[in-house]
């Protein structure tokens, strides 16, 4: 696994296209925002973030309680701490009282289109334009931020600690501003 294609193109949004992309959201429809909010601010798969219910939402705790779908058994369950206006937006456009109710009732495909469309809107380069580089940017920016790998590997469900590692090989100026950090 890595975060450059073949070619060396980058697989993640950068600081900037993120910033990009979370203001061009802010000005889609209250449930496109809200799912662009989820998969920027969890890192989370896109078929996780369309699990989840109200009741996945701890709106005092400020977490996001994803089911992983990648393991093998069900009953995985990852808790994500996402910033206080994300859960505040998440609560008024789908009024989060507690039931099984998924708060995106679309199919895999269109919230794709959806994502697609913001990144389009906000300039995201072409190798990094969907929803896994969304969840790529969010381990990047994560380590940039200096969160600890091995939180960042709870945090995107890696059974592997080597996994997550991918996301400190970063090139160019994200490198250089971890660099920075010890100077």
């Amino acid at each position: 696994m890595s975060l450059h294609t073949a070619q060396g193109r980058r697989k993640y949004l950068t600081p900037d296209e993120r910033a990009r992309f979370i203001a061009v959201a802010g000005r889609q429809p209250p449930e496109i925002l809200t799912l662009c909010l989820v998969l920027a601010w969890t890192g989370c798969r896109v078929s996780e973030a369309l699990a989840l219910t109200h009741a996945d939402l701890d709106r005092a705790g400020g977490i996001v309680s994803l089911h992983s779908l990648k393991k093998r058994r069900t009953g995985i369950v990852r808790d994500v701490p996402v910033p206080d206006g994300v859960m505040a937006i998440l609560d008024l456009v789908h009024d989060l009282e507690p039931s099984e109710r998924r708060l995106w009732p679309i199919v895999r495909s269109t919230a794709w289109q959806q994502v697609k469309a913001v990144m389009r809107e906000a300039g995201v380069g072409a190798s990094a334009a969907s929803p896994k580089g969304l969840r790529h940017g969010f381990g990047v920016h994560a380590l940039r931020s200096g969160v600890p790998l091995t939180l960042l590997q709870r945090w995107l469900g890696h059974a592997s600690l080597s996994t997550t590692a991918i996301y400190a090989d970063v090139l160019g100026a994200e490198e250089r501003e971890i660099a920075a950090r010890m100077w």
